[in-house]
Order: structure tokens, then sequence, then C-alpha cells
């Protein structure tokens, strides 16, 4: 027997619900971008796609140039996103705006909107990650609250969807 029209709707409504909570939770997630701390690289408006379980997958970690969603260390209810400039162990400096990880300076082309910061040189503890923003005068990261614990990391930000115009792979 057939079932009634209202209850396929419904089961298949549940199902979609169901399915999106997974898939949110687990898998993939959208992410706005509300400030201009990531500017060129991401706009204020962008819309992202963040690769949830990318960093639980066997031998992959983050590395050095992701561009990552993670918990703001000092609110963990807020999402941030930066660039992972420093990894476990690394010890990061900055003279004159140029940053310097183990003593090289770190080339950074995605850097358009530099400042003259100074930053005594750190290292970046076991199981954490030194972030910042690529509009060095214009970005909260690192430099001023410290590092990001890897378990606050929700995962990169690989694919931006909006706007139409500048839709395509974030590397």
């Amino acid at each position: 027997m057939a079932k009634p029209w209202w209850r396929e709707t419904v089961e298949t409504v549940l199902w979609a619900v169901v399915l999106a909570l997974i898939l949110r939770t687990f898998v993939i997630q959208a992410f706005w971008i509300p400030s201009g701390s990531m500017i060129p690289t991401l706009e204020i408006g962008d819309r992202v796609l963040v690769l949830k379980f990318w960093y639980n997958m066997p031998s992959v970690d983050p590395k050095r140039g992701d561009i990552i969603v993670f918990k703001y260390p000092i609110d963990p209810r807020r999402d941030f996103v930066k660039r992972i400039i420093g990894l476990p162990g690394d010890r990061i400096e900055m003279k004159n705006g140029s940053v310097y990880v183990n003593d090289n300076e770190l080339f950074e082309p995605y850097v358009k909107n530099t400042d003259t910061y100074n930053m005594a040189a750190l290292t970046v503890p076991d199981k954490n990650y030194f972030c910042l923003g690529d509009n060095r005068p214009n970005s909260q990261d690192g430099r001023f609250w410290g590092f990001v614990p890897a378990n606050f990391i929700k995962g990169p930000a690989v694919f931006r969807y909006w706007p139409l115009t500048r839709i395509g792979l974030l590397d």
C-alpha cells in the first residue's frame, strides 16, 4: 500500500534535514567573511567552503600557508579565518613587518598591505599554530592573542563560491 502524499513529504524533508546536519557537522560548511583582515585573498562579504574532515584524515596535517577557519582562542564561540604562518616547534619573529620562520625570511606574495610591526622571537608550542591575516595593518591575529590550539581548527577554507565574479579555489 502506498504512503499518503503528506507522509512521503514529511519523511523526505526529515531525511534532507538530517543529511544536511551531518554534512555541516562533519564534512563541509559554508562561512561568511565579515572583515577585511584577509584582503586581498578574501574580501568582506566573500563566502567560502571549509572542509571540516580534512585534518582528521590520516597523514594530513595543517601546513604553512593554509587558510583555515578556527575557533577564536579568546572567545571560542566566534570563528576566525587566517593563514597559518607557524607550525608546532617553529621559531617566529617579525622585523619591520617581515616574518621570519626559523631565522629565514618567509616569502609571502599574498601580503599586499604591509606594516612595520616588530615582534620578538617566539616558539610555537606543540599542538598549536601561529596565524596571521594577509592584510597585516588591519588584522586582529596571532600577534595580539597568541596561538591557535590544533583542536580549535575547523578546517581549511578551500573554495570561494561568492561573489560569482571571484568564484574559485583558494591558494
